[in-house]
Parts: C-alpha cells; sequence; structure tokens
C-alpha cells in the first residue's frame, strides 16, 4: 500500500485539488450541512481516504447507506462526469474492508459493554438522573467496588439496588446517599430503559479497543460501522451515550504518540447534536477536555451534524478541518447563524463566504483546511470527488455476507453470562435464609406465661435478640462470600 502523505477531498475553483496533511488529521473536524447536500457522500469519501492510509474508522451509520462502502461502485451520470472532470483524481472502484456492528446484533456483530465500564457518570446521564438519584447510584457502584460486585448488566445494577434496599448498613458512610425512593426511582428509570430495547447494549462479550485498531491484511484501515438507524430514533440517549463512552475508554487507554504521520483511528459521529442535547455539565465539561487531549493519542474526531451551532463554542474552536454544505436562511435567526458559519473560515478574496453558502450545489461544499504548520487555510469552493465504494447502501444478502466473512465472526454474536452481582446476591441471600433462626410459631407465643409489663418486656427483648442474630447470620453470610472474590477480582475487567 503507497504511503498517503495527504487527504484529498475534492477539487477547488481552480481544478486543482484540495486536501489537508495526513499528520493533521488528529485535530478533528466537522461534515455540516442541511439535508440533501451530500453530507452522506462527502463522509464516505473521507472515511475512505482514512482506510486508503492504512488509519482505522469508527462511524456511525444514521440513515443505513453508509454501507455502502463495502462494495465496489458503479459510477454513472453525474458521478461518472464529475470524475472525469477531475483528471488528476484515480478513481478505481473497489470495496472497502467493512465491519458492521449492531447493538441488537440483527444486521452486524452485537455491540456491547459494561456497566461497570460505562461508569456511574455516563450512566446518570442516560438514565437522566436528578441530583439525589446520582448519589445513590456514586453510592451503589461504591459499594459494588468494595464487595468485588461485578456490574455487567441491567440485572446485576437491579439486584445490588434492591439489596441496599433491604441491607442499608452495607452502605456504611454513604447510607445518607442512599435512600428507598432514590431506589425506586433508579429501579423505575432501568425498566424504562429496558422498555427501549437498551439491554442488549450491556452485558458481555463486550467490545475490545484493540479489535477496532487491527488493519486489514492489504494494510488498509479497517472500517467499523455501527447500524444506528433504528437505534437513534427509538433510544437517542443510548447512541449518545455509547459513542461518549467509546470516546471515553479511548482516551484513557491508548498510550501517549505525539506528533505522527497519521491518527490511528477517526471518529466519525453523525448526529452529533445528540451528544451535547440535554448533557449534564459536568459531562460536557469532561467531554470537552476529552476532545480537547485525545489528539495525542492519535484519534482524530469528527462531527457530522446539520448547522455548527449544534456544537458547543469550546468543541468548534478545537476543529481544524471545516466542511460546510449548502445552507439555507429564511428567518432572522437562520440568517445570523449563516453569518457565524461565514464567519468561521479564513477569508479568501476571491469571493464572498457569506453569499456562496446559500448558492452551494448538491456536492458542493465550502471547505477549510489546516496549513503544514497547522494554521487556517483560507476557504475554498469544493466540489467533493465521488467515493469508489457504491453510494447506498447493501442489500440484506450482502450485509449478512459481510458478517460471515468478518475476521470478528464468531467472537462477540454469542453472549457470556459470567457470575457477576445477580448470581452472587442470590447465593448470599439464599445462605442467610437458610442460617436464619426459625420463627416461634403463634400458639407457643400465645402459651407464653407472662402477663402485663412482663409480657411486652419479653417481647422486646425477643425481638432484640432476634435482630441481633440476625445481622449476625447477614454479617457472616457477607463474610464467606467476600472470601470467595478474590478470583473474580484477579480477572475484572477495568
Amino acid at each position: 500500500m503507497p504511503l498517503i502523505s495527504q487527504f484529498v477531498l475534492g477539487a477547488g475553483s481552480d481544478g486543482q485539488p484540495v486536501g489537508q496533511p495526513l499528520r493533521l488529521a488528529n485535530r478533528h473536524g466537522l461534515i455540516a450541512g442541511a439535508t440533501g447536500t451530500g453530507k452522506t457522500v462527502t463522509l464516505q469519501r473521507l472515511i475512505e481516504t482514512f482506510s486508503d492510509a492504512g488509519v482505522a474508522v469508527f462511524a456511525a451509520d444514521v440513515k443505513g447507506d453508509l454501507c455502502g462502502l463495502g462494495a465496489a461502485g458503479a459510477p454513472q451520470g453525474k458521478v461518472a462526469e464529475r470524475i472525469a472532470s477531475m483528471a488528476w483524481l484515480q478513481h478505481r472502484p473497489q470495496a472497502y474492508p467493512l465491519c458492521l456492528w449492531d447493538v441488537h446484533g440483527q444486521s452486524g456483530h452485537p455491540l456491547r459493554t459494561t456497566l461497570s465500564e460505562m461508569g456511574p457518570l455516563l450512566l446518570g446521564a442516560l438514565l437522566e438522573l436528578t441530583d439525589s438519584q446520582q448519589a445513590a447510584l456514586y453510592a451503589t457502584f461504591k459499594v459494588a467496588d468494595r464487595e468485588g460486585l461485578l456490574l455487567l448488566d441491567l440485572k446485576d445494577l437491579k439486584a445490588l439496588l434492591g439489596h441496599l434496599k433491604d441491607n442499608p448498613q452495607v452502605l456504611g458512610e454513604d447510607s445518607a446517599l442512599f435512600t428507598n425512593t432514590s431506589a425506586q426511582a433508579l429501579l423505575r428509570r432501568l425498566a424504562s430503559l429496558e422498555q427501549q430495547g437498551a439491554e442488549a447494549l450491556f452485558g458481555e462479550p463486550a467490545l475490545q479497543l484493540e479489535d477496532l485498531l487491527h488493519p486489514d491484511r492489504d494494510g488498509r484501515g479497517r472500517v467499523h460501522l455501527l447500524d444506528a438507524s433504528r437505534l437513534v430514533h427509538e433510544a437517542p440517549k443510548v447512541y449518545a451515550t455509547f459513542l461518549l463512552w467509546l470516546l471515553a475508554e479511548l482516551f484513557e487507554q491508548l498510550p501517549e504518540r505525539g506528533d505522527a504521520d497519521k491518527p490511528v483511528l477517526a471518529l466519525f459521529f453523525d448526529e452529533a447534536h445528540l451528544l451535547f442535547q440535554g448533557t449534564p455539565k459536568a459531562l460536557q465539561e469532561r467531554l470537552e477536555q476529552v476532545v480537547r487531549l485525545i489528539r495525542s493519542k492519535g484519534v482524530g474526531v469528527y462531527f457530522v451534524t446539520q448547522s455548527p451551532s449544534d456544537l458547543p463554542d469550546d468543541v468548534l474552536a478545537q476543529l481544524g478541518l471545516r466542511i460546510q454544505h449548502g445552507l439555507r436562511a429564511f428567518t432572522a435567526k437562520e440568517q445570523k447563524a449563516l453569518r457565524a458559519v461565514a464567519d468561521g473560515f479564513r477569508p479568501n478574496p476571491a469571493f464572498d463566504s457569506l453569499g456562496v453558502l446559500t448558492e452551494l450545489g448538491i456536492g458542493e461544499a465550502l471547505v477549510g483546511t489546516l496549513e503544514e504548520k497547522g494554521t487556517p487555510a483560507m476557504v475554498q469552493r469544493v466540489a467533493i470527488a465521488p467515493p469508489q465504494s457504491r453510494i447506498g447502501p447493501l442489500s440484506e444478502s450482502e450485509r449478512a455476507a459481510l458478517v460471515r466473512q468478518s475476521p470478528l465472526a464468531g467472537r462477540y454474536d454469542k453472549p457470556v453470562d459470567r457470575e457477576s452481582a445477580y448470581e452472587l446476591l442470590t447465593a448470599r441471600a439464599a445462605q442467610a435464609s437458610a442460617e436464619a433462626p426459625a420463627q416461634p410459631s403463634g400458639r407457643q407465643k400465645a402459651a407464653a406465661p407472662e402477663q402485663g409489663l412482663g409480657q411486652i418486656a419479653g417481647e422486646l427483648l425477643g425481638g432484640a435478640m432476634k435482630s441481633a442474630l440476625r445481622q449476625a447470620a447477614n454479617q457472616l453470610g457477607r463474610q464467606l462470600v467476600r472470601g470467595l472474590m478474590g478470583s473474580l477480582l484477579g480477572g475484572r475487567r477495568r
């Protein structure tokens, strides 16, 4: 595979290629534009360029037509005309090494993570918790870590919440953070999450990040495509939370790379506004920090949305590559947003960016790249080069064939339900129940000779003794189970 030092997007007004040094691809980017202006084709072209350079790609397929990457293109009509107009373009119709994923496991390999890996901050955002409910969730995760209870799927968390409701003494100094009201609210939110089908996201085998980075046999970067066409409409919070988790995991696990000739991974987040819509302030600040720092890990993040205003200003300020397809402005608010988009580019004296934005045709864009020194180049009007793969979706049979032939076939397809919090707490409850003292019958109580104050005192004393025995049995059960946790902790995923 030839060394590629620059990725080319298309032709400028002078007919010459417009691109950006590949070593600056970790400076992130934005693909924006109104519906029907050509964002998907631009995204497909950019993914192909990364794959040709040996860079791994993870992208979300929101509309279901990006999977055409897995089949060779057949240019005709206006697409063929544009290819012919770019004399310098080496266009070779070909399929790209595509790996399909689907949270529900229907149109790709099942995509899973665990609750322990996601953590309470992201899970709280997914469940849209109040401050008190978030505090209760943090206390629950703290107990799970302290007692070696793995939280792999939703039934593990529900079992632990029920256990803490019945045994609040387990919480220790965090007991004030965990109330029955908060526990009930958490259980209701989890039930709502299950109704959205989100339980499929949590479990094992969980996604191993190293599987995303392996190149194909011919040296091209493998393209991992998440089928989000159903997820983004039925459970948009689940979609956004998974992408946030993926970004955070990459930041935590990948080593520092410093300056390199190319990134190791390019992430494309379609419907990017969902990542920030209704996101708690603490999580949004964390996300902005990760976007700023993850480029040193060799990861480029590319947001796809209709308008740059969908992203926070702190994120926009970090984006090196800007590809802006046509926008329409009918209201005063839209016209103001249009001016802000035009002002975001370095001016080009050859044309007025504001005027061009409303004139762009399908497959045309205003493009702001970075120069060799990393400074913004003047904005250019660009005709995007067509992709070499198919423009349009794969058939069901083609998707099924790709999944069968995938190098990851069989690795994630069958779920694994190993011993975790649910199984351990169920065993603990059964043990405590077996060790609890037998309760006296009603006839024995009636036959007691004590009367009046003496009878009351006897009943109080008996109740205290029973309570003490029950607590002792529970404590013994906890100690016995904790003694068996060493092997589990040794194999625990982080």
